[in-house]
C-alpha cells in the first residue's frame, strides 16, 4: 500500500523555519535549515507507503498474543532480532530479564438465576483458580468500595460485582487492581468487575490486579459492561443472582526473556543516548496491536529510515522493546539497573503506550529548560498536526530511568477508541490506519532525531 506524500507539507515547513530565524534559540539556529531539512526527509520516508503497517500486520499475525512466559512472546523477539540485523541496524541484542509466568486456563461463568446462560470472562492477571469443581454463589453488585463498605454484611460469602461505569481508566482501573483484596477484607469467595473501559461489543477486557497476604486471595475475573448492567438491574429489582465461576489459572515459575534493543551509534557522542520504544509482551487475549505492538514497531521504524535516509545524528540513538510491562514492569527494571551506569548520559527517553492512532505530540516530564526546547523541535511536526507539546508525560517503561532523573516524554495521540479494544480479544491490526501509523513514525523519528543531532544536550 503506497500513500501519495502531500506536497504542500514542505512547503508549510519552509515557510515556518524562516519566520523564526531562532528556532531553536542562539545556540541552535546555524543548524536549524539543515534540521528541518532531515524532518522534511524523514517525514516524507515515514508517509511514502504502508511499510510500518505492514510490518506490525506481520508480527501480530504471524505470532499472536505476547504474555510474558510464552513461546509466542520469544518466538516473536527472535523474528525481530533476525529483521533488525537484516535492516542494518546496530548493536542489534537481547538483554536477558526473567519474567513471571502467570497462566490462563479454561474460565466460565454460568447465570444459574434467574435465567441459565453461558457469560463471557476473563480472568485478571494473577488471580487464582477456583479449583476444579468451580464455586457456587450469589452475586452482590456494588457501585464503589464505599457501598461495598456500607453493605459489608451482605458480602461474606457471596460473590462480588463492581458495577463501576468508566470515567476516566486512572480512576476506574483501582477496581481491577484492589478489587480482589477489598472483596475478600469482606468475607467474599470471589470478586467480578465490570469491564475497564468506555464502549464495548460484548468485550470483556482482561489487565493485572494485586493480592495482600493479610486476605485470602480470592479468584478475579472481568465480566462484559453489559452483563453488569444487566446483573445490576436484576438486584435493583430484588431478584436473586446466583452463579457457578470456575477458573483454572494457576502460576508457574519464573521464565526467561529478554529486552531486545538495537541503535544507531551518534557520531560525535556515541556515549549520550537517546532512547524510545515500547513494550512487546501483550495481554494474552487479541493481538496485542495496539498494545503495545504499534509502539515497537514505530519506534523500530523510525531507527530503520533514519539507517535508510542516512541520517547518523551526534548522538546515539537507541531503540528498546521492553518485556513484561503488562505484569510486573520487570523489562523496564532490568534496564535501569543494567545501565544504571550510563543513565547520567541518557538524554531523552520517549514512549509509545496509547496506540498508535492519529498523533498529537508529546506529553513532557523534565526541566523547564527541556521543555523549552522540545516545545521548539516540536514546530518541525506542526504540519503534520503533531508538533503540540505539553508538560507532564513518559510511561511505565521509561518509569524507572525518569525516577533516576532521565527527561521522559510520550507520545500523545487520539485515544477516543484505545479503551475500546484495549486489553481484549478485539485488538487486531484493523483497529489501526496505516495512515495513522505512518504519521506515529514520522513524529517519534523527527524528536528522536532532532533531540540526538542538537549542538548541545538537552538540558536536565
Amino acid at each position: 500500500m503506497h500513500f501519495p506524500f502531500r506536497p504542500h507539507i514542505l512547503t508549510v515547513f519552509v515557510i515556518t523555519v524562516l519566520a523564526s530565524a531562532t528556532l531553536f534559540g542562539t545556540a541552535f539556529a546555524p543548524s536549524a535549515l539543515a534540521r528541518q531539512s532531515d524532518a522534511d526527509r524523514l517525514i516524507e520516508a515515514a508517509l511514502a507507503d504502508s511499510a510500518a503497517w505492514e510490518r506490525l500486520a506481520y508480527l501480530t499475525d504471524t505470532f499472536g498474543p505476547r504474555f510474558s512466559g510464552s513461546e509466542n512472546l520469544e518466538r516473536a523477539m527472535d523474528w525481530i532480532v533476525g529483521e533488525m540485523k537484516a535492516d542494518g541496524l546496530e548493536n542489534v541484542r537481547k538483554e536477558p530479564v526473567m519474567v513471571p509466568h502467570w497462566v490462563r486456563g479454561r474460565e466460565e461463568l454460568l447465570l444459574l438465576e434467574p435465567h441459565k446462560r453461558s457469560l463471557d470472562i476473563l480472568g485478571l492477571g494473577g488471580s487464582p483458580g477456583t479449583g476444579p469443581g468451580g464455586l457456587v454463589g450469589d452475586v452482590l453488585v456494588v457501585g464503589s468500595f464505599d457501598e461495598l463498605e456500607a453493605r459489608a454484611g451482605e458480602a461474606r460469602g457471596k460473590i462480588v460485582l463492581f458495577n463501576v461505569p468508566f470515567t476516566s481508566y486512572g480512576s476506574t482501573v483501582v477496581y481491577r487492581s484492589q478489587g480482589a483484596i477489598r472483596a475478600a477484607e469482606k468475607g467474599a469467595i470471589a470478586s467480578l468487575i465490570r469491564s475497564v473501559g468506555p464502549f464495548s461489543m460484548y468485550t470483556p477486557h482482561t489487565g493485572n490486579s494485586a493480592y495482600d497476604d493479610a486476605v485470602p486471595r480470592i479468584p478475579h475475573a472481568s465480566i462484559t459492561m453489559e452483563d453488569a448492567m444487566m446483573m445490576q438491574r436484576m438486584q435493583d429489582r430484588g431478584q436473586r443472582i446466583r452463579v457457578r465461576l470456575r477458573m483454572e489459572d494457576y502460576w508457574l515459575p519464573d521464565a526467561e526473556s529478554a529486552n531486545v534493543v538495537a541503535e544507531i551509534t551518534g557520531s560525535e557522542f556515541p556515549d549520550e543516548i537517546v532512547v524510545l520504544g515500547g513494550h512487546i509482551d501483550s495481554w494474552d487475549v487479541g493481538t496485542g496491536a495496539m498494545d503495545d505492538a504499534g509502539g515497537c514497531v514505530a519506534a523500530w521504524e523510525a531507527l530503520r529510515l533514519m539507517k535508510e535516509l542516512g541520517l547518523r545524528p551526534k548522538r546515539t540513538v537507541r531503540v528498546v522493546m521492553w518485556t513484561n510491562e503488562e505484569n510486573g514492569l520487570r523489562g523496564a527494571n532490568a534496564y535501569r539497573d543494567m545501565h544504571r551506569e550510563e543513565l547520567h548520559n541518557h538524554i531523552l527517553a520517549m514512549e509509545s503506550d496509547a496506540g498508535v492512532f492519529t498523533p498529537r505530540g508529546f506529553g513532557v516530564t523534565g526541566s523547564d529548560a527541556a521543555f523549552d526546547v522540545l516545545t521548539q523541535i516540536g514546530k518541525l511536526l506542526e504540519p503534520i498536526g503533531s508538533g503540540t507539546i505539553t508538560r507532564g508525560g513518559g510511561g511505565a517503561d521509561i518509569g524507572p530511568i525518569m525516577n533516576e532523573g532521565v527527561p521522559g516524554m510520550g507520545l500523545n495521540v487520539d485515544g477516543s477508541r484505545y479503551f475500546w479494544y484495549h486489553h481484549t480479544k478485539a485488538d487486531y491490526v484493523d483497529k489501526l490506519d496505516p495512515w495513522d501509523v505512518g504519521l506515529s513514525v514520522a513524529t517519534m523519528a523527527v524528536m528522536a532525531h532532532a533531540v540526538a543531532d542538537l549542538p548541545q544536550r538537552l538540558p536536565r
